[in-house]
Parts: C-alpha cells; sequence; structure tokens
C-alpha cells in the first residue's frame, strides 16, 4: 500500500473582524433597545405627573395609601346657614296644619 504523505494542516484562524463582529450587533441591539425603553420611561412619567396634576385641581391626591379626596374650602358660616335653612323647609313641610286649599 501506498501511503499518501501527510500534508500539513494550516490553521485558519479567523480574523479579528469575525470575532467582534456578532459582539458589535449585539452591543447595537442592546443600545437601541435600551433606548427605546427610556423614551417609554419618560413617557410614562409625563404621563403619570400630568394625570396628577389634573387630579390635585380636582381636589383628588393619591398616596401610598390610596387615593384620598379633598373636600373643597367652604366656609363654616354659609354651611351652617344652608343647613338652617333646610331644617326650617322640612319642619314647615312637616307642620300638621296643612295650607289652606285655594279655590277659583
Amino acid at each position: 500500500m501506498v501511503w499518501k504523505a501527510k500534508s500539513p494542516k494550516l490553521e485558519v484562524r479567523p480574523s479579528t473582524i469575525s470575532q467582534v463582529l456578532p459582539l458589535l450587533i449585539l452591543l447595537v441591539f442592546l443600545s437601541g433597545a435600551a433606548f427605546v425603553g427610556y423614551q417609554i420611561y419618560l413617557s410614562v412619567s409625563k404621563i403619570r405627573d400630568n394625570a396628577s396634576q389634573r387630579m390635585a385641581r380636582k381636589n383628588v391626591v393619591f398616596t401610598k395609601d390610596g387615593m384620598k379626596v379633598g373636600v373643597k374650602h367652604v366656609e363654616e358660616e354659609k354651611y351652617v346657614d344652608a343647613t338652617q335653612s333646610w331644617v326650617v323647609k322640612a319642619w314647615n313641610l312637616g307642620s300638621h296644619n296643612p295650607p289652606a286649599v285655594k279655590r277659583r
């Protein structure tokens, strides 16, 4: 038998660019995803702040415990007058003497 002479095997080493290229593609993809995520975060925080300001104008405040609804400032004298007028109206309507019936 004739044996072939073994040729020396050449090791083919990949170039530096072909080794670094997948890493660069991964970094570009991750930086793009991070940018998009950051923009979404900014948008959501602006929307939340805007909604919080609008609700604060309507006396609604968000706290850690939940939502609290405030009461608009009412002067005590006006409140007492309004309450008294309703009590007087109820007293007059509930009297035992009905008003006289008017005939034409």
